[in-house]
């Protein structure tokens, strides 16, 4: 069995120790070292990686109390140097025991007990006993977890048995038997854990609740610490910095300037709105009054489907046509009549296009598809005004 340097010491980033057994299987090479402090996947926090020897370790798992290293080749000596990856580590430990420390005040403030956890990439997640957590009690909780931050508080472990655990004021009882490892953060919480953990709270540096979302009749909380926390506040202060020089404000009154520009849109939203319509009336009389064939057949270049559908819409309103419509906008055509035809619009158009790579279908009066490119849609446009042109 290794000796779990990861716990004597959560800070030890290099070692020489002795390969104790190789294992290759599935085309897959695992390391069983002497001494390893590379944390295997566990409780909510991913595996250590790094290098043996200067070979990557991928993975590390933990099976019947042994850890087997996931490597990318098989070392040849015996006698390796080992490498942990520290940002990662570090990393890890910050929030780790920022997931402590949360789930300690959500204890102490509210009584919430937490159910799960989870060390992802991005964000770390617990899920929390409890339906709602409004605004002002993220603000109380966020405020409480830096406080202690600040506190700079002790952080200690002890081993003990499942027959003297109650000696610990858990927040909950573990369910394993034989050794189990208790983590304490000074004064305000004791939980069985079986992770690596900062020394001080004070090394968390700073936390942020960034968003809570309901799930399956509980409330999961995402959260930053430690370095991940002021990275995603330089981001911030950057993206801030950004829209405050392109709005010409400062970040104070941002908002008010961003919700007056809401305002000013809507507006000109409706007015372009209604300055459409009258241009497809417009537009729409235009081809009523040149129209000499029951087909109208119109190209666009810079119309897009919506601005065809609604024209068609207005024109089959004004009388009965077969309209056939396409833009060179969005590669699409539009194939449209009002009932008076015995055409079914959706059924030429799916016999047509699969000639030219395109996809789309519809229903009897109405059918759309659109194309790969320019070519092909006006290829099959003028495939469907031939056959129309034959079947009327």
């Amino acid at each position: 069995m290794s000796t779990k340097l990861y716990y004597s010491n959560p800070y030890e980033t290099k070692w020489t120790t002795d390969i104790e057994k190789i294992i290759e299987e599935e085309n897959r090479t695992f390391v069983i070292l002497k001494e390893t402090a590379f944390y295997p996947e566990g409780g909510g926090q991913p595996a250590d990686t790094g290098t043996i020897n200067g070979i990557r370790v991928i993975d590390a798992q933990i099976k019947d109390d042994q850890i087997y290293h996931l490597v990318e080749n098989k070392p040849e000596k015996q006698t390796v140097e080992c490498v942990i990856d520290w940002n990662r580590r570090f990393d890890h430990m910050q929030q780790h025991t920022a997931q402590h420390l949360l789930s300690a005040v959500l204890e102490e403030l509210y009584n919430i007990p937490t159910v799960s956890f989870h060390l992802g990439k991005e964000y770390t997640t617990i899920d929390v006993d409890t339906t709602d957590l409004t605004k002002e009690q993220i603000e109380t909780i966020e405020t409480a977890c830096n406080t202690y931050i600040m506190k700079n508080l002790e952080i200690k472990t002890y081993l003990t048995n499942h027959e003297e655990v109650n000696k610990f004021p858990l927040r909950k009882l573990p369910e394993v038997t034989g050794d189990i490892r208790i983590v304490e953060i000074e004064g305000i919480d004791y939980s069985a854990c079986a992770g690596t953990h900062v020394q001080r709270t004070g090394e968390l540096s700073l936390f942020k609740i960034m968003k809570t979302e309901k799930h399956r009749g509980q409330i999961r909380v995402f959260f930053l610490s430690g370095w991940r926390s002021l990275y995603d506040y330089q981001t911030s202060q950057t993206i801030l910095d950004h829209l405050s020089s392109h709005f010409k404000t400062n970040k104070q009154q941002l908002e008010d300037r961003i919700n007056k520009l809401e305002v000013e849109k809507k507006a000109l939203n409706r007015e372009v709105e209604v300055l459409k319509s009258e241009n497809t009336a417009f537009l729409g009389e235009q081809i009523l009054a040149d129209q000499n064939e029951k087909i109208i057949f119109l190209q666009f270049e810079e119309k897009n489907m919506k601005d065809l559908s609604t024209l068609a819409k207005y024109i089959i309103q004004q009388s009965s046509y077969i309209i056939l419509l396409s833009s060179q906008l969005d590669k699409k055509v539009l194939l449209q009549h009002n009932g008076d035809y015995s055409l079914h619009c959706g059924k030429l158009l799916k016999e047509t296009i699969k000639d030219f790579e395109g996809k789309g279908g519809g229903n009897e009066l109405l059918a759309q598809a659109t194309f790969p490119s320019i070519q092909q849609l006006n290829a099959c446009t003028s495939k469907i005004k031939e056959t129309l042109r034959s079947i009327l």
